[in-house]
């Protein structure tokens, strides 16, 4: 039996990396993806467009990265640098931006750019300490060393203002290839598509998400702002009509071929389309939110990834996107109450221990998630209790070990912190 279109995108889902792609991979040399776009490995890629008049940089990293993508580019081509181009303004695209800017240099983004870059700004502080559940951002001693070589290379995370914006489109030519950029919303709302249209490659680094051909976080675990439906699938039909040959994301090797890449879009819309239309029709029919999240699921031929985002999360996103945080269940949701206080009440009235059998009992059962919550409650009501971090410390491995979980980047990371944060409790109190 010959190998269908529909085919094709499921082995992609399932022969591309997955989560693995979100550790940082810094590379020898620059990558070619063909005779004139070469990658740098890390966080997220750069890239680097090589013309007759110089080289185009498209996103620079974090900027401690920025030494290594520049030592790697420097040797593909050298400049000058008439233009650097981010694709959103997220810190590890803008990052390195100051290591690559010359005198010359034009940097261009989309007109929110710098909105984008305030929204990161102003809740770094608390987004710094969630993201060291996923994130070591320090240094390898290969960039320290190309910064130590390259005193001249900042080294610093620049917080850069364009020179060039555009609204929804702008046209260039350096050295013989022809640019466009096109405004797409997904991860931020300062997206740029770079569009090479004579030789058919788009370049969107996150903007559909790290990870492609998976569902997208609408809202990260790391803290963010939501990202909204309509704009992320509008984004979507942009890139299907400019009909790219190949196809650069932000993370592992492009997606070659013109067909495969337009079905794998609209295996990609049409998942996020229907999670959308779901939660809309039970929003409307009267179902509860926790009933729409165990419920709403792809039909086999909508499946995607779900390393990063994941269809459950979906839900949650856009049913509080549409009707907030408050779903007309419990009166003490609207009060300034802190529901840990309650559990601990009600552990109190139980017994710890009478609470800890029951979580025993729901282990046995299987109901993981049930029986960290029964332990959660009893660390509430009685903080470095030995056998409720005990018990937490299996449950977590035991959710860890469901292959969903493992395969999801965020939760399998956060599984994996508490894991390593529960044990250390217990070593501090030598049990």
């Amino acid at each position: 039996m010959s190998e269908t279109l529909s085919d094709q995108v499921d082995k992609l889902i399932d022969d591309r990396p997955g989560k693995d792609l979100l550790t940082p991979a810094y590379d020898d040399a620059a990558v070619a993806l063909n005779d004139f776009v070469y990658s740098s490995g890390g966080h997220t890629n750069a890239y680097v467009i090589v013309t007759d008049a110089g080289r185009v940089i498209v996103n620079t990293g974090l900027g401690y990265e920025a030494p290594h993508h520049r030592h790697l580019f420097d040797q593909v081509c050298a400049g000058p640098t008439p233009y650097i181009i981010t694709t959103q303004g997220h810190t590890d695209h803008v990052g390195g931006v100051a290591a690559f800017r010359a005198p010359e240099t034009v940097y261009v983004a989309q007109r929110n750019n710098q909105f984008a870059q305030h929204q990161d700004a102003r809740i770094r502080g608390r987004m710094r300490l969630w993201s060291a559940a996923w994130f070591d951002l320090a240094p390898t001693e290969r960039i320290a060393t190309f910064a130590r070589e390259r005193p001249d290379v900042p080294m610093r995370q620049d917080a850069p203002t364009p020179d060039l914006t555009f609204d929804e489109r702008l046209s260039f030519s350096v050295g013989g290839v022809d640019f466009e950029l096109w405004h797409g919303t997904g991860e931020t709302t300062d997206g740029a598509i770079v569009w090479l249209p004579r030789h058919r490659v788009a370049l969107i680094s996150n903007m559909l998400g790290p990870l492609f051909c998976h569902f997208p976080n609408l809202n990260t675990l790391r803290g963010h702002s939501y990202r909204f439906v309509e704009p992320y699938l509008a984004t979507i039909r942009r890139i299907r009509e400019l009909q790219p040959e190949m196809l650069v994301t932000g993370r592992g090797e492009p997606i070659v071929g013109a067909e495969l890449i337009d079905a794998c879009l609209q295996r990609m819309h049409d998942a996020v389309d229907f999670v959308h239309r779901e939660t809309l029709r039970g929003i409307n029919e009267g179902a509860d939110l926790a009933t729409l999240v165990r419920e709403i699921a792809l039909p086999a031929e909508l499946r995607v990834g779900q390393g990063y985002g994941k269809v459950s999360w979906g839900v949650r996103t856009i049913w509080e996107s549409y009707l907030g945080w408050f779903h007309h269940d419990r009166t003490s949701a609207l009060l300034p109450l802190d529901q840990s206080r309650v559990l601990t009440d009600l552990v109190e009235i139980a017994g710890a221990g009478n609470v800890l059998r029951l979580a025993g009992e729901r282990m046995r059962q299987k109901r993981f998630a049930e029986a960290t919550t029964l332990g959660e409650a009893v660390l509430a009501h009685s903080p470095g209790d030995r056998d409720a971090l005990r018990l937490l410390v299996e449950s977590h491995r035991n959710l860890l070990d469901d292959p969903e979980n493992g395969a999801n980047f965020w939760l399998s990371g956060w599984l994996e912190h508490q894991i390593d944060g529960f044990t250390q409790a217990l070593d501090e109190k030598g049990a």
